[in-house]
């Protein structure tokens, strides 16, 4: 990566001293002198050849009078790994490690990145992984094992034998398997298959069409995986999910506890996982370990993997970074979880990372980290928490996908939905169009923190080099584009770049409702690629919507989805229920307004949200404006963990959980075509009130 201007080479040579200086004429370095000069360096550094990753000249120009007076100057660079914990998605990556990377290598830092989230998958789902998942089992009482244990040891030998011809599949490299997937007389059909069987009498099926055979296909060989992730979580790990691991014990837990008696205990996962990790920092030995940990369901497998490393490599530096300590630690008082790791990292990483490898070289005080805690002397010391000093992001280049597993990842379809079904199977390069949120009003969004407050859009000729370039990286011309709301103006530019370059590309995305979204602007977006949106409708009540700060309207919603399914782009609806005063009324006339919505294709796809009360919101700001008291948050003894959903009293008493199982039922068959003729109230077991809608409602906007 070059570093200066004229004749820029790169030399970095990786150890974990203050950097050194080599200076050496253009003419010497290319004479034996050079190697000589260098080797006596090394040899001062107590370093080998075998220890250079690949050596870096800076060279700047200056005023001499021969041709080849330039004098060159060489610096020291530590090498960082950039690396997603368990477990992240298994069909494309998670975009915090590519976007760091990029970022480190343009400004000259040596940067790896991996995912073991996917690559623990691979190891799992192996006749190695099957055979030692086997072994647990067996060791456990026959009278603890469940249903969906007992099959899987009676049909072992055939799990071991489909497993790795069934990831293969789903990894697109064996597509003739699908003519046995699909007649269903090839894998073994655990107890995820009864529910299979259950829903075919409601012709379930016929979604696939009759040349569906790859996606039937894809859809059964998901179901096997999924019986195999109940075979671990009921058999060995009660925490274990393929997206969510250990997502209850991370989620605004207060206390660290839970946590920190799991890591006591080792489970074959974690076996397996320590041999990855083990494996990769061998062949990279980085100096600097950066963990990414967006969700919940990243913290065990963050924290297991600093533990290895701490008792294995300890002089390896760990940093911890991502959406879930941005949101979640902000607060944190407890020391423990320092025992794991060396320091947290806030908001955008990249400039705080460039700070703290420049502290690590001895270039940095540490006074001068950005946005940065660490322990020293038996307290928390946090630094420069109000520090703007961030990359603009219109400067960004953009994610690279260097590095990582891209013929790893598994495609899956665990719901027939067309466009549910865009979150866990095909390949998506994500990337962002803008940081935050053109919007950034929602009473029930983190609008404080930087991710969401600071606004900037990127220019729609930079953004389409990087789809050009990230194209080339991963031979996928599919992009997800990441976006709080992506913005509508910057959405026009991005696809009448991508059409006057005759880009052909594949991509969706999350957006507002916006009434700039007309008939002609889908159009185009259709024309240049889109093919689904996602969006918030929240609550479907005018009231609730207003107490929201939304901006629309329930008819431009409406409208704007209407323009979109006309323009033959799926539409995907998040939905909210048990807004702070929201009645049961307005909650069955909101589930109305969807099956209206659903029935007239306006929208494909949606899920529910139970509304939560967050620090960094409004609603958990101000809660006297919502007619809510927040309740009081018990510290525990060692000081708070997690801290970012907060309990509240609602003063209408509204019991909003006895809604939750109805809402979700009715729209899990919504979503497949099933009950759009129904009555609203047929889905809940308690007694509901009737909806105020007329049947027409929608046809009458």
């Amino acid at each position: 990566m070059f570093l200066g201007f004229g004749f820029d080479h790169c030399c970095r040579i990786i150890f974990g001293i203050a950097p050194r200086q080599i200076g050496c004429s253009r003419q010497a370095k290319r004479s034996s002198l050079f190697w000589y000069q260098t080797n006596r360096l090394l040899k001062k550094a107590q370093l080998r050849y075998c220890d250079i990753v690949d050596v870096s000249l800076v060279c700047s120009p200056r005023l001499a009078s021969g041709p080849f007076s330039t004098t060159c100057s060489c610096e020291v660079k530590l090498k960082i790994l950039l690396a997603l914990p368990p477990m992240a998605q298994f069909n494309m990556p998670y975009p915090s490690t590519a976007y760091l990377t990029s970022y480190l290598l343009s400004v000259g830092h040596s940067a790896m990145q991996r995912d073991w989230s996917v690559e623990l998958l691979r190891k799992l789902l192996s006749k190695e992984g099957l055979t030692r998942i086997k072994q647990v089992l067996l060791n456990r009482p026959k009278k603890n094992r469940t249903d969906a244990v007992n099959f899987f040891l009676d049909c072992f030998v055939d799990y071991k034998q489909t497993i790795e011809s069934v990831v293969h599949f789903l990894q697109g490299k064996d597509p003739s398997l699908a003519l046995r997937l699909a007649a269903r007389n090839f894998v073994p059909e655990g107890p995820r298959f009864l529910v299979l069987d259950q829903n075919e009498k409601n012709d379930l099926m016929h979604l696939f069409g009759s040349m569906g055979i790859q996606d039937k296909a894809k859809y059964m060989a998901s179901l096997y995986i999924d019986d195999i992730a109940d075979v671990i979580r009921e058999g060995i790990d009660q925490d274990f999910a393929f997206a969510r691991y250990g997502e209850n014990l991370a989620s605004s837990m207060t206390s660290f506890a839970p946590l920190f008696e799991k890591l006591k205990n080792k489970t074959v996962v974690d076996e397996i996982l320590e041999e990855i990790v083990r494996e990769d920092l061998k062949t990279c030995t980085p100096e600097v370990l950066g963990l990414s940990v967006p969700f919940p369901g990243n913290v065990l497998g963050a924290l297991r993997i600093g533990a290895l490393v701490k008792k294995e490599f300890p002089l390896i530096k760990i940093i911890l970074g991502g959406g879930y300590v941005n949101t979640e630690l902000r607060q944190m008082e407890d020391v423990r979880p320092f025992s794991f790791f060396d320091y947290l990292v806030f908001d955008d990483g990249e400039r705080p990372l460039e700070k703290l490898l420049g502290h690590f070289q001895g270039n940095l005080p540490a006074k001068d980290l950005l946005r940065t805690w660490y322990f020293d002397q038996g307290k928390i010391i946090r630094v420069n928490m109000d520090g703007k000093s961030d990359l603009l992001f219109k400067h960004h280049p953009g994610p690279t996908f260097q590095g990582l597993p891209i013929p790893h990842y598994m495609s899956m379809c665990e719901m027939p939905n067309p466009m549910h079904r865009l979150w866990s199977d095909f390949r998506w390069n994500k990337m962002m169009l803008a940081h935050g949120c053109y919007w950034k009003k929602c009473t029930f969004c983190d609008v404080s923190l930087a991710y969401i407050e600071r606004f900037e859009p990127a220019n729609a000729e930079r953004l389409v080099d990087q789809m050009e370039r990230i194209m080339n990286e991963t031979g996928q011309s599919g992009f997800h584009f990441v976006d709080e709301a992506a913005p509508p103006a910057l959405l026009k530019a991005l696809c009448t770049e991508i059409l006057r370059r005759g880009l052909k590309v594949t991509w969706w995305g999350n957006l507002r409702f916006d009434p700039q979204f007309t008939l002609e602007m889908c159009e185009l977006m259709a024309d240049a690629g889109c093919v689904a949106v996602t969006g918030g409708v929240e609550v479907a009540s005018e009231r609730i919507l207003e107490m929201i700060n939304k901006g629309i309207t329930l008819e431009q919603v409406a409208c704007v989805s209407k323009n979109f399914s006309m323009a033959k782009i799926y539409v995907h609806a998040y939905l909210m229920y048990g807004f702070p005063t929201q009645t049961e009324q307005e909650t069955i006339d909101s589930l109305e307004v969807v099956r209206q919505l659903f029935k007239h294709q306006y929208i494909q796809s949606a899920h529910w949200h139970r509304f939560a009360c967050t620090a960094h919101s409004p609603v958990g700001k101000s809660p006297d404006k919502f007619g809510i008291q927040l309740l009081p948050v018990r510290h525990p003894k060692q000081g708070l963990f997690a801290f970012n959903e907060i309990p509240f009293q609602d003063d209408t008493g509204i019991d909003h959980g006895r809604a939750g199982e109805g809402l979700r039922l009715a729209l899990y068959n919504y979503m497949l075509g099933i009950g759009l003729d129904f009555d609203v109230r047929e889905w809940f077991e308690d007694k509901m009130p009737k909806t105020t809608l007329p049947k027409n409602w929608l046809k009458s906007l």
